[in-house]
């Protein structure tokens, strides 16, 4: 006889598994352990609809990070609302590769580093690994830099210097020490933090007409800085850090709850697995686009009709919304950028964690406590650390934002050919291998970003 119910604890984000012969002793037992009392004196559990969203929500609201905030800026400083369209175009395209990564973590129980071990050769693996932990050095670094830049634009009394302790300690220290069902509530929590950008549009005067006619009716220009800023809207939103960091965070989901694992050695789960991944990758995908699109329309309907039309930093953009749209949005705008970049620092040196520790067979995952993972802490750390160093050397965060975008461009394609070849592979996703509608967008995701990263590349060569 077969039992289904909801798991109730936040780490299940409200996936129903079936539980028969062996397994039912162990399941029934974890529900003891993580059932509601039905006293009334207990308060009402959390939404269905919040236990659902995870792993996909966070990496969709770690995609609007300080850097991508500051190309949405530029893009719409620039262009005004021209550029719209682009951040329809990239939503199909973001949920298929971060679904499917998310797939490939909850099936095989492992992240995308660890099945290119197992399924590739070891140059593919290093050369992928190095150039992502690069990368998000140099991500990381330009995001710590504007959250001290914004930081300071509303409290000058520290120098930028504290505000990089500050901020790393902070994405630091909650990684190693939080317990991870606490980590993962509070990054959820921080998603909040992008409504201030929703906030800022409401009070800045948006020409309607225009906007759903930049959204609706794209307009191609014959000019090379425009089909630049359409590669770096692509490169912002499609990046593989977001690929490493959806599949771990799914295989460390399934260690956190006692009853879930993965599908191949519990195909009986997979129904409402790959239901609870869709919706959650659809909501978080579409809520970064939003904010994105947002943060564009707000420079759009500001900063481009009073002739400001370049922006270096998210900062930057905030400080010119001052005189323009006044205090307040300049304030919503900042602390957006400090919300924002709380969430999106530790997203970038977890995933590089996670590659370097699957790629070498370390420990790995947020979900081990510090003793039983040191060498994947200690990758965390030394990657945020560094990142923070690269301000203080007074590094460019512009020249950091060219290099790491050129990094994700030679990177992003080669693991979305990976993600692609690991998903279909019977061998290694049994019968949860993926249908032909995400097979299509896949590589339709993967066909565009080829394009976007060689005419990316040429245009760096060529300047």
């Amino acid at each position: 006889m077969r039992s289904r119910e909801w798991a109730p604890t936040p780490a299940t984000h409200g996936e129903r598994v079936t539980k028969k012969g062996a397994g039912e002793g162990r399941a029934r037992a974890a529900r003891k352990r993580t059932a509601p009392s039905s006293s009334n004196v207990v308060g009402p559990s959390k939404p269905r609809l919040l236990r659902l969203l995870g792993p996909g929500l966070i990496t969709g609201a770690a995609d609007d990070d300080p850097s991508g905030i500051a190309t949405y800026a530029q893009a719409g400083a620039q262009f005004g609302f021209q550029l719209s369209w682009t951040l329809l175009l990239t939503y199909p395209l973001m949920v298929a590769i971060q679904a499917v990564s998310a797939r490939i973590g909850r099936t095989t129980g492992k992240g995308i580093a660890a099945n290119i071990r197992l399924n590739y050769s070891k140059w593919i693996l290093r050369t992928t690994v190095a150039l992502l932990f690069t990368a998000n050095i140099c991500n990381i670094g330009a995001d710590l830099g504007a959250m001290a830049e914004a930081s300071r634009l509303l409290l000058p009394a520290l120098p930028i210097w504290a505000y990089l302790i500050i901020f790393s300690s902070i994405c630091t220290t909650g990684q190693i020490f939080l317990q991870h069902t606490r980590y993962v509530a509070i990054l959820k929590w921080l998603t909040l933090s992008l409504f201030a950008y929703f906030a800022t549009l409401c009070v800045v005067h948006v020409s309607w007409a225009e906007f759903f006619k930049g959204l609706l009716l794209p307009k191609f220009l014959p000019d090379k800085q425009f089909w630049l800023t359409v590669i770096a809207i692509l490169g912002t939103t499609i990046s593989p850090y977001l690929f490493f960091w959806q599949a771990s965070e799914e295989v460390d989901d399934t260690k956190t709850e006692p009853i879930r694992e993965p599908l191949r050695r519990r195909p009986s789960q997979g129904r409402d697995a790959l239901v609870r991944i869709r919706l959650d990758t659809l909501i978080g995908m579409g809520v970064s686009n939003l904010v994105a699109l947002a943060i564009m329309a707000t420079a759009a309907a500001t900063l481009h009709i009073r002739g400001v039309h370049e922006i270096s930093s998210a900062a930057q953009a905030a400080e010119a919304l001052r005189p323009i749209a006044g205090q307040f949005a300049f304030a919503l705008f900042s602390l957006g950028i400090i919300g924002t970049g709380l969430m999106s620092v530790p997203v970038l040196a977890g995933s590089a964690a996670y590659a370097l520790g699957e790629a070498q067979s370390w420990p790995t995952g947020l979900s081990k406590k510090p003793r039983q993972a040191k060498a994947f802490y200690g990758a965390i750390a030394v990657a945020t650390l560094i990142g923070a160093a690269a301000n203080v050397l007074k590094i460019s965060p512009i020249k950091a934002l060219i290099w790491a975008a050129a990094l994700n461009a030679v990177v992003a394609v080669p693991v979305m050919f990976l993600v692609m070849k690991i998903a279909t592979n019977k061998k290694i996703m049994g019968p949860f291998r993926i249908e032909r509608p995400w097979v299509v967008l896949g590589w339709l995701a993967t066909g565009v970003m080829t394009v976007a990263s060689a005419a990316f590349l040429a245009s760096l060569a060529a300047s």
